[in-house]
């Protein structure tokens, strides 16, 4: 009897321990089998944070105020008196050209345009001296010859009087004096107009054109010496000392490099993001590590073709120019179309939407559940929440397996 009292106590805790072993297994069973309806996911806060977006292109940098000079006819370079790099003050001779021409042209437009003014005020005076002094004189002559018929008229009609002239010689006489006075208004006429009106107009169409002509040959003779219209620097010099240039040849240019503008090429598509005012940055490879500040002042206002791009071209003012952006030199340039503090967000993948709008799955007590949401602003990877969910609130972003998500779905956290 003393020996079977323990015996089962033995089995009795054998047994504890069988059950016990057995729950341990059915609640690892079962939690593996719970484990196994619950899809693995990966989750995201809705938190507060900062929300910035951005748009890239390529530009090309060009001065504000620009100075290029040009050659006005075929000629010789005389001398140069900068070179490229130089800052110059206003005033400063640049360059000059061999002038031996210009001054010969210039002599003869001017003796052109003397001769047509004096053309026209002899025109206009009655002819030439000569041309006024046989007029003088055959005005002189008629007066003599009119005195005369009326000394002959008067003589007559006293005769008739008297009954020793007849009538036909009277009438004779006044018809002579009749043809003297016309004669002599005809040359009265010639002197103070002695011009047709097509005669006056061709005569001031020759003067004008002289005039044209001397300012043109005056205006290039001062253009062979180049000098600065402002202060600025010299960057580019496209000839040398005796080289022979032809009119319209580019001789060096000049600009104020602390004004500087970007025209920047907006792909069409973007063009409707662009707002006036808008903060940009500049990147010149030229300069690693160094970073210019602007804003857009002009969006595009047309499409044009840029190599095999349909752009919008949008002109850029940089704010902090030091002198170091050179002009025509190819940047790049990124506009902050957005830029948000403080704002709720949330991955932009967890983001969904179909015909009833834009919504998320949150996570609450691990089942999905599906809330309609109204968003702010995006990027590439955030979306402002601005109603529908709280701070803090967990959403679902996908599965790790690749299946579907859905409202009531069980799921936990992949990590």
């Amino acid at each position: 009897m003393a020996d079977t009292a323990p015996s089962n106590t033995r089995k009795k805790t054998r047994n504890l321990w069988v059950l016990l072993g057995l729950a341990l297994l059915a609640a690892a069973l079962l939690l593996h089998y719970h484990d196994q309806t619950q899809v693995r996911i990966r989750m995201a806060k809705v938190q507060r944070g900062e929300l910035i977006s951005t748009l890239s292109t390529n530009g090309k940098v060009e001065p504000v105020q620009n100075f290029a000079a040009y050659s006005l006819k075929p000629g010789t370079v005389k001398a140069i008196y900068v070179h490229e790099g130089e800052k110059v003050p206003a005033g400063k001779l640049l360059l000059t050209l061999d002038d031996s021409n210009a001054k010969s042209d210039l002599a003869a437009a001017q003796a052109a345009m003397i001769g047509a003014q004096a053309k026209l005020q002899a025109l206009q005076h009655g002819g030439t001296r000569p041309e006024q002094i046989t007029l003088v004189g055959n005005i002189e002559k008629a007066k003599a010859a009119r005195v005369q018929a009326a000394a002959t008229l008067a003589t007559l009609q006293q005769l008739q009087k008297q009954g020793a002239a007849s009538a036909s010689e009277v009438d004779s006489a006044r018809n002579a004096l009749a043809a003297d006075d016309a004669a002599l208004k005809v040359l009265y006429q010639q002197r103070s107009k002695n011009f047709s009106p097509i005669d006056l107009e061709h005569a001031q169409a020759n003067l004008a054109n002289a005039r044209a002509t001397y300012a043109s040959a005056l205006d290039v003779l001062q253009n062979e010496d180049v000098h600065a219209p402002f202060a600025g620097t010299v960057y580019s010099v496209l000839v040398r000392a005796s080289d022979f240039v032809q009119a319209g040849d580019r001789l060096l240019q000049m600009a104020d490099l602390k004004k500087m503008q970007i025209r920047a090429y907006f792909d069409e598509p973007e063009i409707g993001k662009l707002v006036v005012g808008m903060p940009v940055t500049i990147v010149w490879e030229a300069k690693p590590g160094r970073v210019w500040h602007g804003h857009i002042v002009r969006t595009p206002t047309t499409i044009v073709s840029y190599g095999t791009r349909n752009v919008g071209e949008a002109l850029i003012s940089v704010d902090d120019s030091d002198g170091t952006l050179l002009p025509n030199t190819n940047v790049t340039i990124t506009v902050t179309l957005v830029d948000l503090h403080d704002a709720l967000i949330v991955p932009r993948e967890a983001l969904r939407v179909d015909d009833s709008g834009d919504y998320v799955l949150q996570v609450v007590d691990g089942h999905l559940q599906r809330v309609h949401v109204k968003i702010g602003q995006l990027n590439l990877t955030q979306v402002q929440i601005l109603a529908g969910l709280p701070e803090n609130a967990v959403v679902a972003l996908s599965a790790i397996d690749g299946s579907t998500l859905r409202s009531d779905l069980a799921v936990r956290s992949a990590d």
